[in-house]
């Protein structure tokens, strides 16, 4: 599933039509505002402001102060990333 949603996101970055880009990126921050909605949710702004950062230095700005401050949050919270090894075979 991840890797579907990573060559959608980087189809639509390379996406020849700016209008397709901005109109995909607006579409997904809007839908990323009503995040306590069932279906609609927080993880559409990142990927909205993904496609709008190609276009607008603006929106590149916003993203990068999301993820700094995703970082702050992580490290706050003390979340590391598991350690999953795939089991052994004997």
């Amino acid at each position: 599933m991840k890797s579907y949603i990573t060559q959608k996101v980087h189809y639509l970055k390379t996406h020849p039509k700016k209008g397709v880009r901005i109109t995909a990126g607006i579409l997904l921050v809007t839908g990323g505002i009503f995040g306590v909605l069932p279906v609609l949710g927080f993880w559409m702004l990142p990927l909205g402001l993904i496609l709008l950062s190609v276009d607008f230095p603006c929106a590149k700005k916003m993203l990068a102060t999301m993820k700094q401050w995703w970082q702050r949050l992580k490290s706050a919270v003390g979340y590391r990333t598991p350690n999953i090894e795939p089991p052994q075979k004997d």
